[in-house]
């Protein structure tokens, strides 16, 4: 994977599931693991969990399969999970280079900011604060289906 997952993470996921919070999809090839996302349906990011717009969160593609199309696979069947229950999706992205395949992929695929600004830990930053730039640091984007 790209990014290490902590033990236990797709178990939880798919408690998750099984309780309707979330639709764990995934990209195999043979039963390998080419990639996956996460459909929430109650986003903790109020500005998505008020509009009751369901997230899309944690898109990952082995990068050995990355600009073959899994990852617009992944979000295509994640829109139209989604627009089964809702008229828009939201989706996050981190604001230094190792998500700029991301912010490519969103913007080209219709998602803009939706105007409440960056967010830490899903909290509004405040102007002249100090902000540690990481996974944490997101601007939350929006596409109607």
């Amino acid at each position: 994977m790209a990014w290490a997952k902590p033990p236990g993470h797709f178990a939880a996921a798919l408690d998750k599931q099984a309780r309707d919070e979330l639709l764990l999809l995934l990209a195999l090839d043979g039963g390998a693991w080419l990639g996956q996302c996460a459909v929430v349906w109650r986003s903790a990011y109020p500005g998505f969990r008020d509009a009751r717009i369901p997230e899309i969160q944690d898109l990952n593609v082995r990068r050995d399969y990355r600009r073959r199309g899994i990852g617009s696979a992944l979000l295509e069947e994640g829109e139209r999970r989604i627009a089964e229950r809702s008229d828009r999706a939201g989706i996050a992205f981190g604001l230094y280079a190792d998500y700029g395949a991301a912010q490519r992929l969103y913007i080209k695929r219709g998602y803009v900011p939706d105007g409440r600004g960056l967010h830490y830990r899903v909290n509004p930053v405040v102007a002249g604060e100090t902000y540690r730039v990481d996974d944490n640091l997101a601007l939350y984007l929006v596409k109607i289906l």
